[in-house]
C-alpha cells in the first residue's frame, strides 16, 4: 500500500494528513478555510487519492500559515507514500477547462523543487481566501515533495473558476505522475539512477 500519515505541529498550525495514492478519491477535509477545503476535495477526487486533512491553524491572523503548512504536509505525505519512487511514471500533465478558464498543470517528481506560477487572478479574494495563497500552497508542496510544478493559465476571467481549474489539473497531473508503469519493472525513470 502506498500510504502515508503526516502529523505536523508548529506554533501556528496543527495538521494531520492521511493519504492513499491508490484510493478512489474519498476525502474528509477540514482546514478551517472553506475555499481551501473545496480545492483539496477537488484535488483528491480528480486525482483518485484518498485524502484526509485536519488542521487547526491561526486563521484569526489570516489564511497564510494554514495554507502554506497544508501544502508542506501534503508534499511530505506524497514523498513518504512514494518511497524510492521505483516504477512511477514521474511526469504528469493536464490541460483542464473550467467554463471560461483554461489551466495547464505539469509536474515532475524529479527530486528537485521548482514552481512556475503563471496565473493572473482578477480578484484578491474568493470568499475569505486570499488568492495569492494559491501560489504559497504550491511552493509549500513542491519544497516538501521535492517536485517541479508548472501552473499556467491560458484563459479565464472568474477567479474561482481559474483556481478550481488549477487544483483539478493538479490532481490529474499528480495521478499520472505517481502511476506505476509496468514497463519500468521497479526501475527509476532517470538516467542518473536517482530521483
Amino acid at each position: 500500500m502506498r500510504t502515508a500519515e503526516i502529523d505536523r505541529r508548529t506554533a501556528e498550525t496543527d495538521i494531520c494528513v492521511r493519504l492513499n495514492l491508490d484510493g478512489t478519491g474519498k476525502n474528509q477535509i477540514d482546514t478551517g478555510i472553506g475555499f481551501l477545503d473545496h480545492m483539496l476535495c477537488l484535488f483528491s477526487h480528480h486525482g483518485g487519492f484518498d485524502l484526509d486533512v485536519a488542521c487547526k491553524g491561526d486563521t484569526w491572523v489570516d489564511g497564510h500559515h494554514t495554507t502554506e503548512d497544508i501544502g508542506i504536509a501534503l508534499g511530505e505525505a506524497f514523498k513518504a507514500a512514494l518511497g524510492a519512487k521505483e516504477g512511477i511514471k514521474r511526469y504528469g500533465s493536464m490541460l483542464l477547462p473550467m467554463d471560461e478558464a483554461l489551466v495547464l498543470c505539469a509536474v515532475d517528481l524529479s527530486g528537485r523543487c521548482m514552481v512556475r506560477w503563471n496565473m493572473e487572478l482578477p480578484c484578491e479574494k474568493v470568499g475569505t481566501f486570499d488568492t495569492e495563497l494559491g501560489e504559497e500552497f504550491f511552493w509549500g508542496f513542491a519544497r516538501a515533495c521535492a517536485a517541479t510544478v508548472h501552473m499556467r493559465q491560458l484563459d479565464g476571467e472568474n477567479t474561482h473558476h481559474i483556481l478550481e481549474a488549477a487544483f483539478k489539473a493538479f490532481g490529474h497531473a499528480m495521478k499520472e505522475a505517481v502511476a506505476l508503469d509496468a514497463a519500468l519493472e521497479g526501475r527509476l525513470l532517470s538516467t542518473k539512477g536517482v530521483l
